[in-house]
Parts: C-alpha cells; structure tokens; sequence
C-alpha cells in the first residue's frame, strides 16, 4: 500500500513554498525548485547576520578614526590611551558621541590626553 505522509509531510513543503513566495515562475510554485531556494536564501541570510556585525564595527572604528584624527590623534592611540584611563566605552557609543555630540567627545579626547601630558 502506498503511503503519502499526510499532514506532516504537506505542512513541511506549506513551509517552503511560503518562504518562496515573491521568486519567479517554478522558484515559487514547485516544491522541489523552491526548496534549493529558499534553502540557498537561509544560507545566505545565515553569512548576512555574521557580516552585518563586522561591517557596523567597521564602520564604527572608521568614525571614531575620522574624528580622533580632527583632534590630533590615530584611533589606536586614542583608544590606547582610553583603555589606560579606564574608560571602559564600546565603539558603538564613542561614533555615536562623534557624529552627533562632538562636545561630548572632546571631553572624553581630553581625559585620554591628560594621560600624555601627566
């Protein structure tokens, strides 16, 4: 007797041909097809989420080296000196006072000179 796997086997490929919506012709309509899809599609979403991460922490260090850079320092001898002033602010954050407060971040610039001069 032939067996057709019934419910569990139809909402599994229900699954996969709502993830396929919005490809083309067979890519959304066949299951076979839009499986490789959508299956090449999680790959790739999965390698994105990793990637994201390092292109903000790129970007970020790439501010902070834009303005350190406007007050007389490289970004590694800013953040040298900020580690040793114990100065413990992420990346993220420093940017963020660099493009929108810059007086803020001159403060911090400050307190890490003071270090040199001391």
């Amino acid at each position: 007797m032939r067996v057709k796997k019934g419910f569990k086997a139809r909402r599994r490929r229900k699954e996969i041909l709502k993830a396929a919506r919005g490809n083309y012709s067979r890519r959304a309509r066949t299951f076979k097809v839009a499986r490789e899809t959508v299956e090449r599609g999680w790959a790739f979403s999965y390698v994105s989420r990793k990637l994201k991460k390092r292109d903000f922490r790129a970007l970020w260090i790439m501010r902070i080296n834009a303005a350190a850079r406007e007050r007389g320092l490289s970004y590694s001898v800013l953040m040298n000196l900020l580690s040793k002033a114990k100065v413990t602010m992420d990346r993220k954050l420093l940017a963020h006072l660099a493009m929108e407060d810059p007086k803020a971040f001159d403060k911090i610039v400050d307190t890490a000179k003071a270090l040199i001069t001391a």
